[in-house]
């Protein structure tokens, strides 16, 4: 009786490491999604420099609420319910962005510089999601990655605010996009696994 509990209970354990493991990709995913859209629609016209600013200040704030959810390890049904609420506005205001009738140009340097830093949130997020899924990246870390996304992305949108993102706002930018590339890397590699 007593090893049928303790076996019942190491499943229970496991699948609930699974759940949040799957959950936390999840969200991770999602961001993806979202990020893509953005590119999309620069790349498209359907959105300025300047809306895809405002839309990365959204997602930054996205980012952060992971981040503050998975900081324990954990993600409670009250946080992910947030979460998700949190990422569902940002999904409808993609979509409002992208069909409010004013287009930007797809081709002007502002444009895509733009572009190119919203590829390396969507390729960074990648790299984010696929450690949570292999169990390279603990909960704990993909927080502290999340919060240096959100970092990334507000640069992003203090860059786009004024509608034009210069040269030297891009190698900003850049700069602090390299930093995040090292310590996804770093996390990926260290001697910390995902139990479950």
């Amino acid at each position: 009786m007593k090893l049928t509990i303790l076996i019942g209970s190491m499943m229970l354990a496991a699948s609930a490491g699974a759940f949040a493991q799957s959950t936390t990709a999840g969200s991770v995913q999602r961001d993806v999604n979202q990020q893509e859209r953005i590119e999309q629609g620069l790349k498209s016209g359907q959105l300025t420099t300047q809306e895809a600013g405002k839309l990365e200040r959204e997602e930054s704030h996205v980012d952060k609420l992971q981040a503050q959810s998975l900081k324990d390890g954990k993600l409670t049904p009250a946080e992910k319910a947030r979460l998700e609420a949190a990422q569902n506005k940002a999904s409808r205001d993609i979509a409002a962005a992208k069909h409010n009738g004013v287009t930007g140009n797809p081709n002007s340097a502002s444009s895509q510089r733009m572009q190119a830093d919203v590829q390396r949130n969507v390729n960074q997020e990648k790299r984010v999601e696929a450690g949570v899924q292999n169990g390279s990246l603990t909960n704990h870390e993909a927080a502290k990655l999340e919060r240096g996304q959100a970092h990334v992305d507000r640069k992003e949108a203090a860059a786009a605010r004024d509608g034009h993102v210069g040269a030297a706002e891009e190698r900003g930018i850049q700069r602090s996009e390299n930093r995040q590339s090292r310590k996804i890397h770093r996390q990926k590699t260290d001697a910390q696994v995902r139990k479950g």
